[in-house]
């Protein structure tokens, strides 16, 4: 059972690691309509036509976005491999704890990242262009999010439910 949770846990984050990864790299945050051409917009650059160009300006919020990006990334990995440590230290091992923890921060940043490039688009870019709507890109990191608080969860319960059964009958129990 114990290895079941600590497997779980360490599949979901491989998944949302992967999701961070493609999410955090690839274009199709927001898809729009400029000038009657189809564009769309990731983190690192925009695309009108097919032909992608480098944001050639500095917002902090995809600065923001960008960083908590590739912080929740980092965690996600360093969670996995500690993860992965479960089933060479067993499950009892603090290391799928603390990887237990580093998936349940890779979450939060990701849905910091997430919740500040949301707020920002809604009421910048809502507003500037008529036909928008968020694509593919922007919806993978909202999957990740939730498998990698899954993931975490999964790993702090394989954690905790060896301490319990590993912990010495209490002698009023006889």
């Amino acid at each position: 059972m114990l290895y079941t949770l600590a497997g779980g846990g360490t599949l979901c984050g491989v998944a949302a690691l992967v999701l961070l990864i493609v999410s955090t790299s690839t274009d199709f945050w927001m898809q729009y309509r400029y000038s009657g051409s189809a564009a769309s917009q990731g983190l690192w650059r925009y695309c009108i036509n097919q032909k992608c160009h480098s944001h050639t300006i500095t917002v902090a919020f995809w600065d923001a976005t960008r960083a908590f990006m590739l912080l929740a990334v980092l965690s996600c990995f360093a969670g996995v491999v500690l993860g992965l440590s479960a089933f060479t230290n067993g499950a009892k091992s603090r290391r799928v704890r603390t990887g237990g923890i580093a998936l349940l921060l890779s979450g939060f940043l990701a849905l910091l990242a997430l919740s500040i490039y949301t707020g920002v688009t809604v009421h910048f870019f809502g507003k500037r262009f008529l036909d928008w709507r968020f694509s593919w890109s922007y919806i993978l990191g909202w999957v990740a999010i939730i498998l990698a608080f899954a993931a975490g969860v999964f790993q702090l319960c394989a954690y905790q439910k060896n301490n319990v059964e590993s912990s010495p009958p209490n002698i009023s129990d006889s």
